[in-house]
């Protein structure tokens, strides 16, 4: 690759001056080229100008004058596609005179391989339509197509977006232009187009229609990979066809002369699925048809349509794509990694690395409802993380750098609904509504601890890679990480229990050596005790507690009996832990030891010390409960009142109603005697 970062593209990929950038109309030429029209790119715009041999023109009309079969790149596989030969360029095509800075087609693979996993270059370009909602896209569509050259499997992504005008065509056809100035808008390098469909496949044909000013304007432009190592380029060119719809005529007409028109659709005929140029272009109707012929046919007023064929193999010559096991779905087959758990293995965070939908599913944390992405002809149903979580919790972070505060994010944590059945952890960390580490594994799963744990969270304070799959190693991960890490162990610790572990830090009943597995006192051990037993023994204080009782002062005790005490389940309060305790005092007073440390203190902190966290939880709970049973005590009583007053208004109407209806009679009986009356 050379210094500069631009791409050498034209609308017909041919050279032309950069200030005419759509070429000549109707039968005014362009100026011939010159040795300053191919000078250093450094002075001129950032739509730079190629070298190509032009090819006559043909007033018979354009079809593919190479082999019906669009020909295949070198190599298939692409981690082997890197090799190149440019020895195949003719002298012809090489710029003389001054310096002439371009990129070379080596650069369209070599930064592909950014995409280590072909669904993060598939979720690029879903990125791109997704950022068209602004500009009322409803739908993207993700599918399986074929090249009418071959039969050959072909991968569609298409949306109804505003769609691309020549000049934007190019820039999306170029590098390192990005105009994505939003605050929402997930693209940023302008790099994603070619990195992404160079990852999925050696070609790819752009179809783009934009309204605006009252103009219909419709692109075409063709990136490959095969037509360069098959030409020996040692520059990248990018053939482009323009047209403007005439609304006096009811057709789009190009915007270039016809000698370049020709020259340029000359390469999209012989390098492209379509040969001839009634496949590749519609001039007719602007709208939709329930039965697309043309390229453009199903594109509607706007929007733009991606073509990507010669689609990648796998080190087993298979496709990498697997359109076939799954007929709603796309696969990669080689990411399928089955463990011996079978909870685990259908997992959504197992899934999403060998199955597209479920990866489409988690791509995005909110998405319009008005916008549908539709993979295979089947809509993607959106799916929350963190609808799976059970015993969530809701954690605010404030990374703060230097003193300053860098920002905040709340992260949504809890265990799997499948816990503690299933073994797997991390975090979906999200920027700017786009998932960036699907299930990020911030502890180890050597152990159980932090085993179901998952969380979700939008960093927007990190920065993420171009190939948006990582975030740029900076002190802020760093920090964000650390303490992701102790969530997950805080969560852990304080919630374990609830999922059916058990607690750790629980001491185990020690059986006395007095008590026999029948529960009885040992016989011998009662008559050492009641003989005033002096022998000399070893008494370990329990943790936490000083030595008060030492081997001078046991026999000065006194004697207390003791009887086998059944020990139940704790399901009460902790207070009823203290009142069983003083009910072990003897006398009003207790006895006093040396150090003025009285017995029942001492029993009360072994009490004490039993607690647990489930015991704290059952407090917390009662407490809850005790609170709602308080509202709707209020609720009742309040209830209560009101069907009293309504009792009462209603015993007032049924008075008033019997009063009615009493003088409704009173009023029948006079108006008969009137009636009687009058008849006589």
């Amino acid at each position: 690759m050379s210094n500069n970062t631009s791409i050498n593209v034209s609308h017909d990929a041919l050279v032309v001056k950069p200030e005419h950038p759509y070429g000549s109309k109707g039968n005014h030429a362009l100026p011939q080229d010159s040795e300053e029209n191919r000078g250093s790119l450094g002075a001129q715009s950032s739509t730079s100008v190629v070298d190509q041999v032009r090819t006559p023109p043909d007033d018979s009309g354009v079809t593919s004058s190479a082999s019906t079969i669009c020909p295949a790149p070198v190599c298939r596989q692409f981690w082997k596609a890197g090799s190149y030969n440019d020895e195949l360029s003719s002298k012809s095509q090489q710029p003389t005179g001054k310096n002439y800075l371009h990129v070379h087609p080596m650069f369209l693979h070599s930064n592909a391989t950014s995409h280590k996993w072909a669904f993060g270059a598939v979720a690029e370009l879903l990125d791109n339509a997704v950022d068209e909602i602004q500009n009322g896209a409803t739908f993207v569509i993700v599918d399986k197509t074929t090249n009418p050259r071959d039969g050959t499997p072909a991968l569609l992504v298409q949306d109804d977006g505003g769609g691309m005008d020549p000049q934007a065509m190019r820039q999306c056809m170029g590098f390192g232009f990005s105009d994505k100035k939003s605050d929402s808008a997930i693209g940023r390098y302008g790099n994603g187009f070619k990195t992404s469909t160079m990852r999925l496949g050696a070609d790819a044909i752009v179809f783009s229609r934009h309204f605006k000013n009252q103009t219909w304007t419709q692109s075409i432009g063709l990136l490959s990979y095969t037509y360069l190592t098959r030409t020996g380029h040692d520059r990248i060119v990018v053939p482009i066809l323009d047209f403007e719809y005439k609304a006096s005529t009811s057709e789009f007409v190009t915007l270039q002369d016809r000698e370049r028109y020709i020259s340029s659709l000359s390469i999209l005929l012989e390098w492209s699925p379509f040969s001839t140029e009634a496949e590749l272009l519609q001039q007719a109707s602007l709208l939709l048809k329930s039965f697309p012929t043309h390229a453009f046919d199903d594109i509607g007023s706007h929007g733009t349509k991606v073509i990507i064929y010669n689609l990648w193999l796998n080190s087993d010559a298979k496709l990498e794509l697997d359109f076939d096991s799954a007929v709603e779905d796309i696969l990669i087959e080689g990411n399928i990694k089955k463990t011996g758990c079978k909870i685990t293995n259908y997992h959504i965070a197992t899934r999403f690395s060998y199955s597209l939908r479920v990866y489409l599913s988690i791509l995005y944390l909110r998405i319009p409802e008005a916008f549908k992405i539709v993979l295979r002809g089947k809509v993607v149903q959106q799916h929350n993380v963190a609808d799976d979580l059970k015993h969530p919790q809701y954690i605010l972070y404030k990374p703060h750098v230097a003193g300053h505060e860098e920002g905040e994010v709340v992260t949504t944590i809890g265990f799997l609904k499948e816990a503690p059945k299933i073994n797997l952890n991390g975090f979906c960390v999200y920027h700017k509504n786009r998932l960036i580490m699907p299930f990020w594994q911030v502890v180890s799963n050597s152990n159980s601890r932090g085993r179901g744990i998952v969380g979700a969270l939008e960093a927007n304070f990190v920065e993420p890679t171009h190939n948006k799959q990582d975030f740029e190693k900076t002190v802020l991960l760093q920090k964000l990480e650390n303490r992701l890490k102790e969530m997950t162990m805080e969560y852990w610790n304080c919630h374990y229990v609830l999922i059916g572990y058990q607690d750790v830090n629980k001491p185990r009943p020690k059986v006395p050596q007095n008590v026999q597995p029948g529960g009885r006192p040992n016989a011998n051990m009662l008559r050492k005790n009641s003989a005033g037993y002096s022998g000399r023994q070893t008494m370990s204080p329990p943790p936490g507690f000083p030595a008060v009782f030492n081997n001078t002062n046991l026999a000065s005790l006194p004697r207390v009996s003791a009887e086998p005490v059944v020990l139940e389940k704790r399901k009460e309060h902790p207070d009823l832990v203290a009142s069983a305790a003083s009910r072990r005092k003897v006398g009003s007073d207790g006895f006093t030891v040396p150090g003025h440390i009285r017995v029942e203190q001492f029993i009360q902190g072994s009490a004490n010390q039993s607690q647990d966290s489930e015991i704290v939880k059952l407090m917390e709970k009662n407490k809850k409960l005790r609170a709602k049973w308080l509202d709707h005590k209020v609720r009742s009583q309040t209830l209560e009142v009101k069907a009293m007053n309504l009792s009462s208004e209603l015993e007032k109407v049924k008075s008033e109603y019997e009063r009615l209806m009493e003088e409704l009679q009173a009023l029948s009986v006079v108006k008969e005697e009137r009636s009687r009356h009058v008849n006589t």
